[in-house]
């Protein structure tokens, strides 16, 4: 028993990366319902970060940043927030990872559209007037971008007759694995 967890334990630590897909980024679950806004900064300091803050925290921002339906996400030394909230470190990671960004020590804060596409990039200090400027600029049909619906799943093809089965009856389900005794 010892040895079966070991090994077990062992496979998921070389195969669990491996398994991790953009797709489990916390951007998904905002796709057509928000604007995400995204500051990555080296540190809870960074001149960047606290001028936008300060901005965000005064009525005008407020009210300007609910209005356009935008929602804020912060990674700020490594640990990553939405809205305040804390993220777990596997979203934080997944999320830096879905933005595909390159290395450097500066501020980064970028503008997810409803879409999902970045709208914009930029690398240190930026006024929010720009960030409201250009959400106003995005065409209307990203504005009313609503989140893709998944397909239908297709129905199953009705099973062929056999021979001496009659047509409308359904076979029988399998029985339940028995469960492993150690």
């Amino acid at each position: 028993m010892l040895i079966r967890s070991l090994t077990f334990a062992t496979l998921l630590a070389f195969v669990g990366p491996l398994f991790a897909a953009d797709g489990d980024s916390p951007l998904v679950a905002e796709m057509g319902k928000t604007r995400p806004l995204i500051v990555i900064a080296p540190s809870t300091v960074d001149p960047a970060w606290v001028n936008l803050k300060k901005a965000l925290d005064e009525p005008a921002g407020k009210q300007g940043f609910s209005e356009r339906n935008m929602v804020l996400y912060t990674v700020l030394n490594t640990i990553g927030q939405r809205d305040g909230k804390d993220l777990d470190p596997q979203s934080t990671m997944a999320l830096i990872r879905s933005l595909k960004l390159g290395a450097g020590a500066q501020t980064k804060i970028i503008l997810v559209g409803k879409d999902g596409e970045k709208k914009l990039e930029h690398s240190g200090a930026i006024e929010l007037k720009e960030l409201f400027d250009t959400v106003d600029k995005l065409p209307a049909t990203e504005k009313e971008a609503a989140a893709p619906t998944p397909p239908p799943a297709p129905e199953p093809a009705p099973a062929k007759d056999t021979k001496g089965a009659k047509s409308g009856k359904t076979a029988k389900p399998a029985a339940a694995p028995q469960p492993l005794d150690d």
